[in-house]
């Protein structure tokens, strides 16, 4: 399906708008022509060109018919019928009265059509955005590794606010204004053919002039978008680093980087304005030609003898053929617009296309609970060619508290990372109770899990809100017992507005003990058998450090421990310790054991010490 098609299909189904538009649209279309079409008889009433012989043989009305000329001959009638009754000025009155009516209503069905074309971009733009966002935020972790957050911002709201403008010109473009274009053409076949004939040889011209300013139009679009997402990527990360610019003085470095993005999105768009602008002149430049031509031709066919040709319908056949300059001028436009919204669906679909690497298997399985062991068989993983995991073997049994210890880079989040399935391994398989995890509905997996990280990521709501961030429906007082678990209701109590504060982006109006405290009580309320964490305290102070690890030791009771430990103080008391070092384990046992072997983890130790 081409990308346009695609943008469409978010319409359906289209019996909700599209017809009630169609109607609206030609009503509008005929009201707006018949106004034009009333300035012949007011140029015969204004300028008395027709005598009462003249005027009774337009005004003979026939036999009923869908035409323009009966339609005329009725109007006709009418008018000589107030002549005859009320004078010439009372035909003045009449055909301003009738034009005025005329326009109210073009004007009214112009209005209700363009609300009706309101409802159906409002409808289709959500549902774009809603699958937007549903497909990305479904997307395997790996993904928003390399892809940067400040491109997805873009494609979410610039580009599509770029479809909204071309969902509205290609309606213009293929029904709208092509259909004002055929009935205001009609109208001047009727009164003359070989007119219109003559102006019909300039349309193809101005298309292929159009045509060929567009074909480079497209190109400049997506570098345009582009362009775009940078800026809003560069926004994003200095104004979530500002603590970092300031303390390095990188004020004038940051300003250069958005100096440079921000001139070559001015370049590219002034490139883009010059060609989107060039259409619109040419086409203008084109029309006049067409008209002062036609004043040329025209007039010699009113001298002619041989000619039925009036200088009243002269008059009204130029006035509504500049009318038709207005909308080829209009599709001129929107064909510009179309090809940046085109280039910004394609930035759009390839979000939707984008396909998770992570996804249940045909038979998942729905597990319930976890009741014995959770097994690493000669597991590999391997990130964009480079080997992180290399043969892991490891069990580790329902209630244990297992400890990953070992320098940065030796791949204890990476591995724990394939519990919960945020990657799959390369090699090798994981189980828990004997069923790869492979093969457990993802769902059932991550609710028997509950994680807390290094960073602690909160939501810019209530403290209540974050700590029942999985238990939205959760009780006032289940809230309260996870925060005294957590160590974390004294100071919540003592906040503003207790439970009820609101915390900032990313909780940046607590400490870090604080958020982290937060973020164990939403694990506790989650209440799950097995717990990941990790180095949860390795960014805190000695007192925060106390109160989280606390805090820790009551969430660990009774539960599946994993934990990823920076500080080797806080996890010597684990069932088992295992020491990893360039993507292997390289020594497992307790604390006294792996102190007796004097190896890796003993040297660790010492350098803790000192």
């Amino acid at each position: 399906m081409s990308t346009y098609g695609r943008i469409i299909s978010f319409a359906k189904p289209y019996h909700r708008y599209f017809p009630q538009y169609v109607v609206l649209a030609l009503l509008a279309i005929i009201f707006s022509l018949t106004n034009l079409a009333l300035l012949e008889p007011l140029f015969i009433v204004i300028f008395d060109t027709k005598g009462a012989e003249a005027m009774q043989a337009l005004a003979t009305v026939g036999e009923f018919e869908v035409s323009i000329n009966y339609v005329k001959s009725l109007f006709y009638h009418k008018l000589l019928e107030v002549r005859e009754a009320y004078g010439k000025s009372s035909m003045l009155i009449y055909v301003s009265i009738v034009i005025g009516i005329s326009a109210f209503l073009s004007n009214l069905f112009t209005y209700l059509s363009n609300v009706i074309m309101g409802y159906l971009r409002a409808e289709v733009i959500q549902k774009i955005r809603d699958k937007v966002f549903l497909n990305t935020s479904g997307l395997h972790m790996g993904f928003f590794a390399g892809e940067r957050k400040g491109d997805i911002m873009s494609r979410m709201t610039n580009d599509v606010q770029e479809i909204e403008v071309t969902l509205v010109s290609s309606i213009k473009v293929f029904f709208r204004e092509p259909a004002t274009i055929i009935v205001y053409l009609i109208f001047l076949f009727v009164t003359s053919v070989k007119l219109t004939l003559f102006t019909l040889v300039f349309f193809p011209v101005m298309g292929f002039v159009i045509s060929e300013i567009v074909k480079k139009l497209k190109k400049k679009a997506i570098m345009s978008q582009e362009s775009l997402a940078r800026i809003v990527n560069l926004m994003d990360e200095v104004f979530g680093g500002m603590r970092v610019i300031k303390a390095f003085n990188a004020k004038a470095y940051v300003n250069d980087l958005f100096n440079k993005e921000t001139h070559q999105y001015k370049r590219i768009s002034m490139s883009m304005a010059r060609k989107n602008e060039l259409a619109s002149p040419i086409s203008q430049f084109l029309g006049i030609i067409v008209v002062a031509t036609l004043l040329v031709v025209g007039g010699n066919l009113v001298l002619s003898e041989k000619s039925d040709l009036e200088p009243e319908q002269l008059l009204t056949y130029i006035i509504v053929f500049s009318q038709i300059l207005n909308p080829a001028k209009s599709i001129s436009q929107s064909i510009s617009n179309i090809q940046r919204g085109l280039a910004s669906a394609e930035r759009i679909f390839r979000l939707i296309d984008e396909k998770p690497k992570i996804q249940n298997h045909p038979q998942a399985k729905i597990l319930n609970s976890f009741n014995q062991e959770i097994r690493f068989d000669n597991v590999s993983f391997t990130y964009e060619k480079e080997p992180v995991l290399k043969n892991i073997n490891l069990t580790i049994k329902k209630g244990e508290t297992v400890a990953l210890v070992g320098s940065s880079g030796a791949g204890k989040s990476t591995l724990a990372d394939l519990v919960p399935r945020f990657y799959d391994p390369t090699d090798g398989q994981i189980t828990i109770d004997g069923v790869p995890v492979s093969e457990i509905n993802i769902n059932s997996l991550r609710d028997l899990m509950g994680i807390v990280t290094q960073e602690s990521i909160l939501f810019n709501d209530s403290v209540a809100k974050n700590i029942a961030f999985a238990k939205p429906n959760a009780r006032e007082e289940d809230i309260v017992q996870a925060a005294k678990i957590a160590n974390a209701h004294q100071f919540i109590t003592e906040l503003d507005e207790g439970y009820q504060t609101s915390i900032g982006e990313r909780g940046g109006k607590l400490s870090g003990g604080q958020r982290q405290r937060i973020s164990i009580a939403r694990a506790i309320m989650k209440n799950p058998p097995i717990l990941i964490l990790d180095e949860a305290t390795s960014a805190l102070d000695t007192e925060s450090e106390k109160l989280v690890q606390e805090a820790l030791t009551n969430l660990m009771k009774n539960r599946t421990s994993l934990v990823i430990a920076h500080r080797l103080s806080t996890i010597q008391h684990a069932d088992k310790i295992v020491v990893m070092d360039k993507g292997r384990i390289v020594e497992q046992g307790t604390h006294q054991e792996l102190i007796a072997l004097k190896g890796i983890y003993h040297k660790l130790i010492n350098m803790q010490s000192v």
